[in-house]
């Protein structure tokens, strides 16, 4: 065990500014004895100690001073200062007293710090050429409010920069606030190249913090940088290979100097270059070649002009617009067809790229495939138009078409005609008479009335009203349409509607009088049966298939145009109603 008094405190005690500190005074005094005192102090800028607290077995006497109001004791002695600045880093001592035992002191250094902020960069606003012969400022990094002072350093792509003479340089400025923090500024000058347009900068605050060094990292930044032009590229939108007329081709001009350089267009024609400038938008690099056609083919430039230092760069590129022109469609034999005939269609065209042929008729509708169609056995029903469709598989959407007519000629052919047409004396009527024909006949009725005429292509429609007399009755009318190459005639027969009406009243009378004839016989029969003079059953089927039961008939005659009834009972063996009666029963029997 120790003989003497002993004091013991932590030689440093760190706090952020703007907590509280708590230092510890822990004493061992021989024997268990109590203390006499304890007093507290710090340490003043004239290296003075100043008293803080008296404390003893009658109480505790707080000293007035500039910590009245921040202090404050544990129950284990210890002090406690609350919302600490900077102006409290300095050191505080712990005086024990103990009687017979004497005094003994210690003392606690106490250190402030303050974080600082995440550092701020700026990087350079204007850009920096590479033909500067001195290093530029590259950016600006700020660190505020921290304590103690840090330091900044500067990295290139996660690589730390160190000064070198004449290159790498960096300016560094310390201000103290108000506050009593600090805040540091570092400006990084460099020379760059053109590799340095893909750079990257940052700077790294460094301080210190319970004896380790602590860093905090800022954004990364990059630098405008300027260069001269070294590549040139002429493109031409869409690819040349695919461009047609008619459509819009974009020429876009690339250089890889930054700023990019002035640019200008030209086109070759023979020995000369034209100017295209004008059709440019400025600074755009952009040519725009609106519905092109074939003589827009040739050679294009794009010049490059760098105001820096007037150097030029030329890239030129050719366009190729794909075209068909010519398209032409021959019919063999050249003289008009007739019906029945056959003519060969062929189409040409001419092309830089192989070309496909199609034929549609007038519909639409596809027919054939290849340069020539042949049309065999035409008819007036043969569509008048066909066209050619001249394709380029390699070029999608350039197409050309040109469009024939095929005439075909012959006599007329009547298709539609009112006969029969049943009509009444003194009635107006309508006959129609429809006909095709090419060329276009002319139609002549074979009576006089009112006649109206349609054309539809190759087809004719005359409507004739005409009143309805007896003598056109019984000789009808004739409808003849003709034109150069013959004649068509057709007969319309007129039907009185009386005389119709008449034979059709003699039918339905006749129909009548047959089903009143066989009303009668089949009362008659039906009396017979039930007054038993028919016999029934299997006994009158047996009499009746006897040959000598079938001497005796019955005849009944039915006539359309009168009603009458004939009933003959012819002699026999076996006595003329007997007869009868057996021949009825195996009717009956039958019918059973």
């Amino acid at each position: 065990a120790a003989s003497k008094l002993e004091i013991s405190m932590p030689a440093v005690v760190e706090v952020e500014i703007g907590a509280t500190a708590k230092i510890e005074c822990n004493f061992y005094i021989p024997e268990n004895a109590s203390y006499t005192y304890i007093d507290w102090f710090y340490v003043d800028s004239s290296n003075r100690q100043v008293r803080l607290y008296h404390i003893t077995a009658s109480g505790v006497l707080e000293d007035d001073t500039d910590y009245k109001k921040r202090l404050s004791l544990g129950e284990d002695k210890a002090l406690s200062l609350s919302s600490v600045t900077v102006q409290d880093a300095r050191t505080f001592v712990c005086q024990v007293g103990a009687g017979s035992y004497g005094v003994g002191e210690n003392s606690t250094k106490l250190s402030v710090y303050k974080v600082p902020k995440t550092p701020e960069i700026e990087p350079n606003s204007g850009g920096i050429s590479v033909r500067s012969s001195e290093a530029s400022e590259i950016a600006k990094c700020t660190s505020r409010n921290s304590f103690p002072q840090p330091n900044i350093t500067w990295h290139k792509n996660g690589e730390q920069l160190h000064p070198q003479e004449n290159e790498v340089t960096m300016q560094s400025t310390l201000t103290r606030e108000s506050s009593g923090l600090y805040t540091v500024s570092s400006t990084l000058y460099a020379p760059v190249t053109r590799e340095d347009r893909h750079s990257r900068y940052h700077c790294t605050v460094h301080y210190w913090l319970r004896g380790q060094r602590r860093a905090l990292e800022s954004r990364g930044v990059k630098v405008n940088i300027f260069y001269p032009t070294e590549h040139l590229k002429l493109q031409v939108v869409p690819p040349s290979a695919l461009v047609k007329e008619g459509d819009n081709v974009t020429l876009v001009c690339k250089a890889d100097g930054n700023p990019p350089p002035v640019f200008s267009f030209f086109k070759k024609n023979l020995n000369e270059w034209q100017d295209l400038s004008s059709l440019t938008e400025p600074d755009s690099g952009v040519l725009t070649l609106r519905d092109v056609d074939k003589s827009s083919s040739g050679t294009y430039r794009c010049q490059s002009l760098d105001l820096d230092d007037m150097t030029q760069k030329d890239e030129d590129v050719d366009l190729f617009v794909n075209y068909i022109e010519g398209v032409r469609v021959k019919i063999e034999p050249s003289s008009t067809p007739r019906e029945g005939d056959s003519v060969k269609l062929s189409c040409d065209a001419r092309s830089p790229v192989a070309l496909n042929y199609q034929w549609r008729n007038g519909k639409g509708k596809k027919v054939a495939d290849g340069n020539e169609l042949l049309l065999s056995n035409l008819t007036f029903e043969t569509s008048d138009t066909f066209s050619c469709k001249v394709m380029a598989p390699s070029v999608p959407g350039l197409e050309q078409s040109e469009q024939v007519s095929v005439a075909v000629e012959g006599k007329p052919r009547i298709v539609a005609i009112s006969s029969p047409l049943y009509v009444r004396q003194d009635e107006v009527i309508n006959l129609t008479c429809k006909a095709i024909a090419f060329p276009r006949p002319t139609v002549q009725w074979s009576t006089n009335g009112t006649a109206h005429e349609y054309v539809d292509n190759k087809h004719i429609t005359s409507n004739l009203t005409v009143r309805v007399s007896p003598d056109l009755l019984q000789a009808g009318v004739m409808c003849s349409v003709s034109n150069k190459l013959g004649v068509s005639e057709k007969h319309i027969q007129l039907v009185d509607q009386k005389s119709t009406a008449e034979s059709q009243g003699v039918i339905i009378v006749a129909i009548i009088v047959a089903i009143l004839v066989v009303a009668v016989l089949g009362a008659v029969i039906y009396f017979l049966h039930k007054k038993g003079k028919i016999p029934c059953g299997r006994a009158g089927k047996q009499d009746i298939t006897k040959p000598e039961a079938r001497k005796d008939k019955i005849v009944v005659e039915v006539k359309s145009d009168k009603l009458s009834e004939e009933a003959g009972l012819l002699q026999g063996a076996n006595g003329e109603k007997r007869a009868a009666a057996d021949q009825v029963g195996q009717s009956d029997g039958h019918r059973r």
